[in-house]
């Protein structure tokens, strides 16, 4: 006897009392086999749907409808139990066509125990390879459907990946993120949280497939109820059913998965997914949205070093133009200037050539003498600083 037995079920169907004893309390109750019995086709049919029997022992010669009928009965009812028949020696063309119509297999009465055993243990064992065939190749679709998921879920974060480092528009970048977040988490809707550290409150960043009364609250203030207990943990939270219905989400939703989004170590908002029925989020998913916050998480980094070099490069500029600005005005005042020394030069020259006076001479040719002196330091400089100016103007790009 085998444990499988014990959850085996036999119907048996047969006109004769005494054959019913013989198959139903003599061969298969002593044997481990649960059993129901019926002593004509109708009866059959409602034992059948009530007692869902793994094998059908069934006469060809009941009263009424016959074992030929009830084949051709219990397969418009949708019943697939393996069929064997049994029928008076004589009746091979009636078992021929009970086999056209389903039947499994064919006993002659009058019969021993050990042909019913032998009979029903064959027809057993078909059955059993049949289910486990089936139950194999359900298995082996799951696995394929599961194997396909992982696929567009690795596929999903490898292209997140690309688009993080490529993608200068957060929003539409967050808005992205959201939907892929629900996409991968089979979910109906979702949502970004981020901390604004003037007001210390959460306001929704983005927002996909939720009621109009979040969607509207774009750029505001939002609680869900979760986030705030999340960003104060740090971890994230998994509720549905009752354990939900307190807070905020409870309202439109029947499951909930919230995953921190971290700014050096410190959680900086929240990413949600929220389905309208009660089913739990998986720990997959909960590994996956996880991935995605690491994402936002990298976002947000770039974004400040983004701003960061932009406010040193507006620096950098501040100073050069100064710079610019003061070679421009220290060049311009050399060449005034030196204009200027030029013509005091010159008209000293010619007055000393026309005064007469030997020491008035002297003096002057003197003054002369330091005039050209200061000229040359003053063309030295303009010559230093010029190519200053003229750089800082002609800066790279």
């Amino acid at each position: 006897m085998t444990t499988q037995q014990f959850h085996e079920r036999v119907l048996v169907v047969d006109e004769d009392a005494e054959i019913l004893d013989l198959i139903t309390r003599q061969v298969l109750k002593p044997l481990g086999y649960a059993v129901a019995s019926a002593r004509n086709a109708e009866g059959a049919l409602q034992q059948a749907l009530e007692f869902v029997p793994d094998l059908i022992i069934a006469s060809l010669t009941l009263p009424g409808l016959s074992g030929k009928d009830l084949l051709v009965s219990l397969r418009s009812q949708g019943i697939e139990s393996p069929v064997l028949v049994t029928a008076n020696k004589g009746m091979e063309a009636d078992a021929i066509q009970a086999f056209r119509l389903g039947a499994r297999d064919y006993l002659v009465k009058p019969f021993r125990e050990a042909e019913v055993v032998a009979a029903v243990e064959h027809a057993l064992d078909e059955n059993r390879l049949r289910k486990e065939r089936q139950y194999l190749a359900a298995r082996l679709a799951h696995s394929s459907h599961q194997h396909d998921k992982r696929i567009r879920e690795l596929t999903t974060l490898f292209g997140i990946g690309k688009v993080v480092t490529t993608t200068t528009n957060q929003q539409q970048l967050f808005s992205n993120l959201v939907e892929e977040s629900v996409s991968i988490a089979d979910a109906d809707m979702g949502w970004i949280l981020l901390r604004d550290d003037i007001r210390n409150e959460l306001v929704l960043r983005t927002q996909y497939k939720m009621p109009t009364t979040v969607a509207d609250l774009m750029h505001k203030p939002w609680n869900d109820g979760l986030s705030p207990i999340v960003m104060k943990s740090g971890v994230a939270l998994n509720l549905h059913g009752e354990g939900l219905s307190p807070f905020q989400i409870g309202e439109f939703a029947g499951a909930a998965l919230v995953t921190p989004i971290k700014l050096y170590r410190e959680a900086a908002g929240t990413i949600g997914v929220a389905r309208e029925a009660g089913a739990p989020f998986l720990e997959r998913e909960d590994i996956m949205l996880a991935a995605i916050a690491d994402y936002i998480s990298i976002s947000l980094v770039n974004a400040r070093l983004f701003q960061a070099l932009a406010a040193r490069a507006q620096r950098l500029e501040s100073v050069l133009e100064e710079r610019r600005m003061g070679g421009q005005l220290q060049a311009s005042w050399f060449e005034d200037h030196g204009k200027r020394l030029d013509e005091l030069h010159q008209q000293l020259v010619r007055l000393s050539g026309e005064i007469q006076d030997s020491q008035i001479q002297v003096e002057l040719q003197g003054i002369v003498a330091k005039l050209g002196d200061l000229k040359k330091d003053a063309n030295k400089a303009k010559i230093e600083t010029s190519p200053l100016a003229k750089s800082i103007e002609h800066k790279p790009e």
